[in-house]
Formats: C-alpha cells, structure tokens, sequence
C-alpha cells in the first residue's frame, strides 16, 4: 500500500509533463506581428508617411499666410482706425472675419482630406499585408497571429514575431510588382 501512495503521485506528474509539453508543441503555432513597425518600416509605409508629411507642409504653409493676412488686416485696422471712416473700419473688419471663416473651414478640411488619404492608403497597405500574413501563417502551420499593437499582448518571446519577415516579403512583393502608369 505505501508502495502505491509513492508510485500514483509520480505516474500523475509524469502524465501531467506530458501534457503541458504536449501543449507547449501547440502554443508555438502562435506568431506575433507588430502592425506599427510594419507599416512605418516597409517601402510603402515609408512613402505614404512621406506624401502625409508633404500635405502636412502644404497645409502648415497655407494656415501660415491665411493668418499672416489676417494679421495684416488687424494691423491696417488698428493703425488707421483713428483716420479712418466709419464704412471703411466695417469694410476692414468684415474682411478680418471672411479670413477667419476662410481659414478655419480651410484647416477643417484639409485635416479631413488628409485623415481619409491616410486611411485609405493604410488600409490598402494593410489589406495586401494580411494576404502575405496569411500566406506566411499557412506556410509555417500557425493557428494564430497575434497584433501585438491591437490584441493587447502584454509580453512575447521574440522567436513567434514575425513582422520582419513580414516586412522583407511585403517589400519584395512590391519590388516585384511593376509601377501603375498614371
């Protein structure tokens, strides 16, 4: 009888090893990839981020001489207003406000235009990564890829990240895919 109280607990663990290397094999079918080093470290990314830096600029220029107008308008308006009729002071200030209608609406929708360019270029670039993803994924059996940016992983072993990969193939499927003509 004492012989089976030492023997039972040892064949339990032994099983239990068993099993949790058993399911060690499994997790390993898990990859990660980091979806923000993605798109700002391929080709692509590189160049969208430089055409959304190019129309920030744009933007940046054309708010500055918009409020250097505005700023012109309020010095004639401040210096003259003592020499100045009555109509042209009203004239003077209803030009101030057209300028401010002018360049709020301006800022309004450039900043919407720029955030659906960039929408729409991220999600083309997303779209044709999750088609390598996938094919990266089947090629090495994974059950599960992971975004470590959007899945909240907290911590991962670098060997089940896959973003550089990602990265060289997604390049090299865009190096080889000739230029569209505009």
């Amino acid at each position: 009888m004492n012989r089976v109280r030492t023997i039972a607990p040892l064949v339990i663990l032994f099983i239990l090893v068993v099993a949790g290397v058993s399911y060690a094999q499994q997790a390993s079918k898990i990859a990660i990839i980091n979806s923000d080093k993605a798109f700002q470290t391929c080709v692509e990314g590189k160049k969208v981020l430089a055409q959304l830096q190019e129309r920030e600029n744009k933007i940046k220029t054309d708010i500055q001489k918009l409020d250097d107008s505005i700023r012109l308008l309020g010095n004639k308006l401040s210096t003259g207003r003592l020499t100045m009729t009555n109509e042209a002071v009203m004239g003077i200030q209803s030009d101030i406000d057209k300028k401010t209608t002018e360049r709020k609406r301006y800022e309004e929708d450039a900043a919407r235009d720029a955030q659906q360019f960039s929408g729409n270029l991220a999600q083309k670039i997303r779209v044709e990564m999750v088609a390598i993803i996938e094919a990266l994924a089947k090629e090495r059996g994974l059950e599960l890829v992971l975004d470590a940016q959007m899945s909240g992983v907290v911590t991962f072993s670098p060997t089940v990240d896959i973003t550089d990969e990602v990265i060289r193939r997604y390049d090299q499927s865009k190096a080889a895919t000739p230029p569209v003509k505009k």
